[in-house]
């Protein structure tokens, strides 16, 4: 497992609203900040609102000009700023605000009065219980202050109504240190009949933190409907520039005196001297750049730097990137780790320590340090400091650059001709022309010999499908003098970028006096890259399995088996090495899936009027998705509102990154701290979204604290004691999952302490004090086939082991921290674990790849796998916001909120699995689909009522047969 960088976040959805005019009424008049001409029914809004100079809305909007501002700006289209403006691609970039909605193709006969032009489509908002509730899209970074934009919306109703009711077009505006207003841009009486054009136009002379456009009005149980959404600015020149208005529009450094040529105003010590120079050590340190630099001095801890309050002078939910130039010098350190770190200090006194960037610094030379950072909430103060060397060792900083930072460019699809999948790129695999294309790796003797095995590996074999027997033959390496020494070949030629490259092979060892590790290993430059592990304690062949991928063009690459001790014979055969087909994969799990998460479905109509229902249009719409699908959240990610709508919105489980492990709650022995926590689990209730408990403890001693790792045997058995009884007790129902001890495979501090009962007592305990939680063993590598020490074989025996001693161990977690996944070892690795009968969860996932496009299929890979197989429960992702994440180029969204090609991926698997038939119904006033499991409502629209009834699809061999009255 990894620890998580701070996380942040809050909430997007409007508040409910008892009803349109009063609450528009309300905000305006309170806020001096909005001014709106407009034929608007409520006088004393009006003048309210035409008190302020600061905003200005028009809805006397002329065709004509509109007309002709097109003509000269082109067209809508070139300037429109609303984003999938006709729905063509689905609700991509719209958002319901706190009701349903969803896209209508053409011909669907849904609304049989409303005439639709052959190949468009348009939104229909239902589900509504407030007029105010609509469909938004968030337009902040494309519009700017002092532009006037014109806005025109082809809107329709639906619904009981008798007449026409009022469609309302409304910006929601955030301003981060007072209330939010609503500015009323126009209103158009819709109606079933025909689509009506709603035009007005509105102005901004200051820019809101955030600006949301929607549309609303009508009656509650009111469908709204709308074909289309233009907003234009008067000339594309303003438009252009408005992309960018809403951020920091230049490129000014916050930092005050970054190069020292105002002497060290700005600067301060924290917990030490600074010191300002022109050269040190006799001339031979000078700066790097300008006339100055400043050294930190006289350091008696290791978080003793230089720093600088930036107070004021960083905005919330801008990324930042920094740059500094450092080295160190003194107390004979040659080379150290130099941090970059922030101190942020919430409104609320809360502190946090934000870890921006490390380098190896070193006192020959200067070098660069450079990280990125965002703040998700206001806080009442930020300072940045270096720290990391020793104490007595100086830390000197030549320049330092904090800038909003830069948009990285998008990722390209690799482009990779000749694939060959399937293809092996190892010469002379079957030996037929003896070592021809082989070298043994250091001084020892290659040979060939007979008696392998002639079959393929398992894993090869679900890869490659039917195929040719091996020959039988293997390379047997003798008078080894070093564990690396194995036969080797090189493959620089045969390897191309961004591939996954499968590894495969039969390995066998000589006589030894205990378990021994076998790896195929590949040399890339000067970089060892692990391409499976195996270990072997018999006489027995084993298969190797594992993969790897390459990134960057490498000069020299050459694939080697090591592993053994010294002395040890080492025999291979069948290494097989080829590059995977993922999609192949994908299209066979995609059966499997539909097997094991869908259920045949078939509604039956009865009642007064069913004898008249042949045909009638249905609309069946599922909730949501039964299967478990979570993400890592922490505290800090709740002060974003950005980040807490993707999260709600996409997910329904959770798990704390740190807010519950020992280390956080219990820092200092005695101060306890439950707040972070308390209201991460108080917000996940209120969403609906239930939160695995993550972690009671952790094995591994580098994450003990260190008053834990002080303690003697007695008091240690105390504090355990105490840590379970208070966590326990103070959660009693409230964790449906608690990962127990984690990582046990990799760590063993407690165990070494206290003795090898301690685990098994854990469990004991932790199910005595609440009995109602599943109680899980967690671990990583357990599914890739890089790790002796967690895989498969290995973690089964550990899980039996604590078992076989009364743990009441209930669940199996596989962190899912994953390089370059191939779909067969990972379900390998799942058939294997499943035996047990227990339910697995992945619960740690995350890939990384600087390609967004390699890292998509690599989630990919992960989530279909999972999904796929009947012993996994459930999937939880280890975050997925952009420097909130544990790994680099893992993220799906990036620190600003936009969507990346691996979060793109994610959200079109979650709607591939989600189910929304429509039809009509039979003869029999039947309506039948196959649907995944989870709830549903199913809608029918007929000449004088509407219709609907939620059900859920749970797991079944038989249909589903759901009775539908529509007397």
């Amino acid at each position: 497992m990894k620890r998580l960088c701070a996380f942040s976040f809050a909430r997007r959805l409007f508040k409910p609203r008892t009803t349109h005019s009063q609450e528009s009424k309300e905000k305006m008049e309170q806020s001096p900040i909005v001014t709106v001409e407009d034929n608007f029914d409520l006088q004393e809004s009006r003048e309210s609102m035409e008190k302020s100079p600061m905003i200005t809305a028009n809805n006397n909007f002329d065709t004509q000009s509109a007309t002709e501002n097109q003509k000269e700006t082109g067209s809508y289209a070139a300037t429109n700023i609303i984003l999938n403006h006709e729905f063509s691609d689905g609700l991509h970039s719209w958002h319901p605000n706190c009701c349903d909605a969803f896209v209508v193709p053409a011909g669907s006969g849904y609304h049989k009065r409303l005439a639709v032009e052959e190949g468009c489509c348009y939104a229909v908002v239902s589900n509504r219980k407030e007029c105010w509730q609509g469909l938004e899209q968030d337009i902040t970074s494309r519009v700017s202050a002092g532009t006037t934009y014109t806005v025109s919306a082809c809107v329709g109703a639906s619904g009981t109504f008798q007449g026409s009711v009022e469609v309302l077009a409304t910006l929601k505006l955030v301003y981060q240190n007072s209330e939010t207003s609503y500015l009323f841009i126009a209103k158009k009486a819709a109606s079933e009949e025909c689509w009506e054009i709603l035009e007005g136009s509105f102005s901004l002379s200051t820019m809101p933190d955030q600006v949301i456009f929607y549309l609303e009005g009508p009656p509650a149980g009111t469908d709204l409907l709308i074909k289309s959404v233009v907003i234009s600015c008067p000339s594309s020149t303003a438009c252009d520039s408005s992309g960018t208005s809403s951020v920091c529009t230049d490129d000014d450094n916050i930092i005050i005196n970054p190069q020292f040529d105002d002497g060290l105003n700005s600067w301060s010590g924290r917990g030490c001297k600074v010191a300002l120079h022109d050269s040190m050590a006799d001339g031979k340190i000078t700066p790097m750049s300008g006339k100055s630099f400043a050294s930190a001095t006289e350091r008696t801890q290791s978080w003793n730097g230089i720093q600088q309050d930036v107070t004021g002078r960083v905005k919330r939910k801008l990324a930042y990137e920094v740059s500094a130039v450092v080295r160190i010098y003194g107390n004979n350190v040659t080379t150290a780790d130099l941090r970059s770190t922030l101190y942020v200090k919430a409104a609320d006194n809360r502190e946090r320590y934000i870890g921006i960037a490390s380098v190896q610094a070193t006192d020959k030379d200067w070098v660069k340090l450079q990280g990125k950072f965002l703040i998700n909430d206001s806080p009442s103060q930020v300072v940045v400091f270096l720290e990391g060397p020793p104490a007595g060792t100086d830390i000197l900083l030549n320049n330092l650059v904090i800038k909003h930072a830069a948009k990285a460019p998008p990722s390209s699809p690799p482009v990779i001709e000749d694939a060959g999948f399937g293809v092996n790129i190892i010469t002379n695999t079957s030996l037929n022309g003896g070592t021809n294309g082989w070298f043994p790796l250091g001084n020892c003797a290659m040979s060939v010999q007979t008696g392998s095995p002639h079959i393929m590996p398992p894993m090869a074999r679900d890869s490659l499908g039917a195929h040719e027997p091996l020959s039988g033959r293997y390379i047997l390496v003798a008078n080894r003098t070093q564990n690396w020494m194995g036969p080797a070949q090189m493959i620089t030629d045969k390897v191309k970028l961004y591939l996954t490259y499968q590894v495969s092979a039969w390995v066998k060892i000589g006589q030894t006096s205990g378990p021994q590790n076998v790896n195929v290993a590949l040399g890339v430059d000067s970089q060892w890259v692990n391409g499976g592990q195996a270990e072997i304690s018999d006489d027995r062949w084993h298969e190797i399995g594992g993969s790897f991928r390459i990134e960057k063009q490498a000069a020299k690459v050459m694939v080697y088996i090591q592993g053994p001790a010294a002395g040890v014979d080492l025999m291979v055969a069948g290494l097989q090495i080829f590059p995977v087909d993922r999609h192949a994969r994908f299209r066979h799990l995609k059966k499997q899936t539909a097997k094991l998460r869908k259920r045949d479905v078939m509604l039956k109509f009865s009642g007064s009027d069913s004898g008249s229902l042949f045909g009638t249009f249905v609309r069946v719409r599922q909730l949501q998705n039964s299967f478990p699908f979570g993400s890592a959240i922490s505290r800090t990610n709740m002060d974003n509102e950005d980040f807490n709508a993707f999260f709600v919105k996409n997910f329904n489980w959770a798990v704390f990154g740190n807010e519950l492990k020992w280390y956080w709650t219990e820092a200092q022995q005695g101060n306890l701290n439950y707040k972070d926590a308390d209201e991460l689990l108080d917000f996940c209730t209120k969403n609906n979204i239930q939160v695995r408990g993550h972690c009671i403890f952790w094995e591994v001693v580098g994450t003990v604290q260190a008053w834990v790792q002080s303690l003697n045997k007695n008091d240690l058995m105390t504090a355990v004691q105490n840590r379970l009884t208070g966590l326990l007790t103070r959660y009693k129902g409230k964790f449906p999952h608690y990962d127990v001890n984690n990582e046990m495979m990799h760590g063993s501090f407690y165990q070494d302490r206290l003795g090898k009962d301690i685990r098994v007592n854990m469990f004991k305990t932790a199910h005595q004090l609440d009995p109602s939680p599943i109680l899980f063993v967690n671990d990583y590598h357990v599914e890739d086939g890089c790790d002796t020490r967690s895989y498969p074989e290995k973690y089964i025996e550990h899980i039996l082991d604590l078992q076989e001693h009364g743990a009441p161990v209930g669940g199996i977690g596989i962190q899912g921290h994953i390089d370059s996944p191939v779909g067969p070892i990972v379900c390998s690795a799942l058939d294997k674990l499943g035996t047990l009968g227990l339910p697995i969860w992945f619960t740690e996932v995350d890939v990384s790849s600087d390609n967004e496009y390699v890292r998509a299929d690599d989630l990919e890979v992960m989530l279909r796998e999972a999904y796929a197989h009947p012993a996994v429960e459930g999937i939880m992702l280890w975050g997925f916001w952009e420097l909130f994440m544990s790994r680099s180029n893992a993220h799906l969204v990036d620190a600003e909120g936009d969507i990346n090609e691996a979060g793109k991926r994610y959200l079109a698997l979650k709607h591939e699995w989600s189910s929304h038939p429509h039809g009509h119904i039979d003869e029999q006033g039947q309506f039948s689909f196959s649907g995944f499991h989870g709830s549903y409502e199913v809608e029918v629209v007929t000449v004088s009522k509407k219709i609907t009834k939620k059900f859920v699809v749970d797991k079944g061999d038989n249909a589903l047969v759901i009775s539908v009255d529509i007397s």
